[in-house]
């Protein structure tokens, strides 16, 4: 693609996110994109082709946008204050990007996933990883993800359906919304930390490590280990990670 045209794609990405984040997906629209850039729809259709691909590349936008912000998180010393971390930094955005975010994430055909999905998927394991290495983890590391991206997807999709508190009354409480329950900013720590509380071990004694942590953490190591390195053959490997993983079952 040329200069002129990644200009001109970056002008219509930019002119459909402000859409987007102002008014809902049920307002980006080729025409009502084309008047904000300040093209022609045929230049828009050469480049996207219809709303379905341009709302497909917005999705990627939006994960562009969260995975620069999950890569500014340094890592501390404890690797299930990361997650917490993590947790908190991904509501976070869903409830400041309402709109991306229920297009990332709230997909209206199965399967239908942008790319950059896969990578804060990774990420995802990334931090699993480390706790299973520290021994500290109750389940195998993919398991654990899928129970946390449904918990945290759930929670920022119900925190973004439902209206705001808003300000205090004379008497000091916050009116009720007619009709709707409103926002509750504390179901989002609350779910956080039951679930990681399920899911991971304190740090154990340096003496005694429970036998499910024990083989996580050896499993953990052989995925960090170069292959070539490892004094075993691929499927004696393999069986040993069979065996890990029904222990750690």
């Amino acid at each position: 693609m040329d200069d002129e045209k990644t200009r001109t794609r970056q002008r219509i990405l930019a002119a459909a996110a402000g859409i987007l984040e102002r008014e809902g997906a049920h307002a980006v629209s080729t025409r009502s994109v084309a008047a904000a850039a300040g093209i022609r729809a045929a230049s828009l259709y050469q480049l996207f082709g219809d709303k379905d691909a341009l709302l497909a590349a917005l999705a990627v936008h939006g994960f562009d946008l969260y995975l620069a912000e999950k890569h500014e998180l340094a890592y501390s010393g404890d690797p299930v204050e990361d997650m917490r971390r993590g947790w908190d930094m991904h509501v976070d955005f869903g409830l400041r990007h309402p709109a991306f975010y229920v297009l990332m994430f709230g997909t209206d055909r199965p399967g239908r996933r942008p790319p950059a999905a896969q990578e804060a998927h990774e990420l995802l394991l990334g931090y699993l990883e480390r706790i299973a290495a520290a021994g500290r983890l109750r389940v195998p590391p993919r398991t654990a993800a899928g129970l946390l991206h449904a918990a945290v997807t759930g929670v920022a999709l119900s925190l973004i359906g439902a209206p705001a508190a808003g300000p205090q009354g004379p008497d000091g409480r916050v009116p009720e919304t007619s009709g709707q329950e409103s926002r509750l900013p504390e179901l989002s720590a609350r779910m956080r930390d039951t679930l990681i509380a399920s899911l991971t071990t304190d740090p154990p004694p340096a003496e005694d490590t429970g036998l499910a942590s024990r083989a996580l953490a050896l499993d953990a190591a052989l995925t960090a280990a170069p292959q070539d390195t490892l004094p075993l053959r691929p499927a004696e490997t393999a069986l040993l990670r069979d065996w890990l993983d029904r222990l750690a079952r």
